[in-house]
């Protein structure tokens, strides 16, 4: 009994990224951290604990500018895909 490998399998490294994914996966990056933040932040009102400072609360805005990073690039992947189809 012979067993066969896939050799068609393809790898992703960071290089073969199109326009905008690196922008995609840095806004997700940047939007989990405004949400751990805001679980964390949120945590001490259902513990009944002191609140954190003000600062704190400054951190959960991440979630916004990771939406909006995402968004770029996702408009910049767009972009560049309708760049190729008019091309083409």
């Amino acid at each position: 009994m012979s067993y066969e490998t896939k050799t068609d399998e393809t790898v992703t490294d960071g290089a073969q990224d199109g326009p905008g994914d690196r922008l995609v996966r840095i806004g997700g990056i940047v939007f989990l951290v405004g949400a751990l933040a805001t679980l964390v932040t949120v945590a001490p009102l259902f513990l009944k604990t002191d609140p954190f400072p003000p600062v704190a609360y400054a951190v959960c805005m991440l979630m916004g500018v990771g939406f909006a990073i995402a968004a770029a690039g996702v408009l910049q992947s767009i972009a560049a895909q309708r760049r190729a189809a008019r091309g083409a």
